[in-house]
């Protein structure tokens, strides 16, 4: 029952400050939920943290939502006073996702900014040491995108390659040494 009143309280404040701010809850035990517009994003993660005592910035992901033309920033922020976790999303254009550098509030968001930048292809505004970060060398679209095709990727760039004419199968390798098939699933990716 005190989850539950902690719970709606971290709701009212967000909503009362936030009016956008659409919340989906019906999450069981720790975990609370918001959607925000990409504008308000440095705003309401600014107060979670210093407001509300959201202080650990525990992950941020992306997922690609390709059949509705939009990538979903999800920030998940944890308070060890309260341990609740809070995520909030965001959307954003998948042609043109941009949106600001969120690295002033935690520093490590600039870790995961360069990750989805080189995934994903977002990009962060104002974003500090946006080099290569761990594709190097990456000359194709963002490889993390639904759209991407791994397969054709990995046909054009590995197997066929000048000077790989003598380049084994990986499983093929292991298969010899360890003496276990090859899963079925597996098989047609063998050469």
């Amino acid at each position: 029952m005190q989850e539950k009143k902690i719970k709606n309280k971290i709701i009212k404040r967000v909503k009362t400050n936030f009016k956008d701010a659409r919340d989906r809850n019906d999450f069981k035990y720790n975990r609370l939920d918001f959607s925000v517009k990409k504008e308000i994003i440095p705003s309401v993660l600014f107060y979670l943290k210093d407001e509300m005592g959201f202080i650990h910035l525990s992950h941020i992901s992306c997922v690609d939502w390709l059949e509705e033309g939009e990538l979903e920033v999800v920030f998940i922020l944890w308070s060890p006073e309260e341990k609740i976790k809070v995520f909030v999303r965001t959307r954003l254009d998948r042609d043109n996702p941009v949106m600001d550098n969120l690295d002033m509030i935690w520093r490590q968001a600039n870790t995961y900014e360069r990750e989805l930048r080189e995934m994903y292809g977002i990009q962060f505004t104002g974003l500090e040491a946006p080099d290569e970060f761990i594709l190097e060398d990456w000359q194709g679209p963002p490889p993390m995108r639904r759209d991407f095709d791994t397969e054709a990727y990995s046909n054009e760039t590995y197997f066929h390659r000048p000077g790989r004419e003598d380049a084994e199968d990986v499983r093929e390798t292991i298969t010899k040494r360890s003496g276990e098939d090859i899963p079925d699933f597996a098989k047609k990716y063998s050469r």
